[in-house]
């Protein structure tokens, strides 16, 4: 008997449909949805915003967020901005969220493949916050291999990164080792140095516009907390 291919099932699935799962059991629905995302709902998705329009976004333009949660840049996008708007996730719960705090004619799409559900040359911008954070360097290398397919000549990966060059981010690391060692970690914490964005947007063609720190801010909201990365398609 012929057997269809297999599909796999990675890691990041099963870790957030856990603890979205658990948050929602835990606490009152705006509260958990906002935990889910790591908190401070609102002023993080107006900073996220804010980078990006550092980085070109304009109005009329094409967005894909990719680990778009529940929704803190669709809901920040949406205040001020008209735009033709993707988000994707893993988990329904927050997909569901996200698309109550949007414009109407944002869509949302569950995603638990390595690739973009989207037609190659035809995004003028793909984020990636804390999602690179929660996946393995594999991982991230396709996902981006997928971006620079499916974003237009000139378009703009802009993505957040945990890195051991910043102090404040020592201190993820020895919680994920508490937390390890304890058998308690509730998702991957992966760190990702300079110059191994470095060397990734050289192999896959992306020209590095900007390598911002945690605690820096070229743009007028002040720092994320994790490092920022820009990066663009000749």
């Amino acid at each position: 008997m012929q057997r269809g291919p297999v599909v796999a099932q990675f890691h990041f699935v099963e870790d957030y449909e856990r603890l979205v799962a658990e948050l929602m059991a835990a606490y009152p629905l705006d509260e958990a949805m906002s935990r889910a995302v790591g908190g401070r709902y609102e002023e993080i998705g107006l900073k996220e915003r804010t980078i990006l329009q550092f980085a070109g976004l304009r109005d009329g333009m094409s967005i894909i967020d990719l680990g778009c949660g529940s929704g803190r840049l669709a809901w920040a996008l949406g205040q001020s901005m008209k735009l033709n708007y993707l988000g994707i996730d893993i988990v329904l719960p927050l997909l569901e969220y996200a698309k109550s705090k949007s414009p109407p004619n944002y869509v949302f799409a569950i995603n638990r493949d390595l690739k973009i559900p989207a037609n190659s040359g035809t995004a003028d911008m793909i984020t990636g916050f804390s999602l690179f954070t929660h996946l393995l360097h594999a991982e991230t290398y396709i996902y981006l291999e997928e971006m620079y397919r499916v974003l237009k000549p000139g378009g703009k990966v802009v993505f957040s990164f945990l890195e051991f060059a910043q102090p404040g981010h020592w201190q993820v690391f020895t919680e994920t080792v508490t937390a390890q060692r304890n058998n308690v970690l509730p998702h991957l914490n992966m760190f990702i140095e300079r110059d191994v964005i470095n060397l990734w947007a050289g192999k896959l063609g992306f020209a590095v516009e900007h390598l911002v720190g945690a605690t820096e801010a070229l743009w007028s909201d002040g720092p994320l907390g994790q490092s920022v990365a820009i990066l663009r398609k000749p």
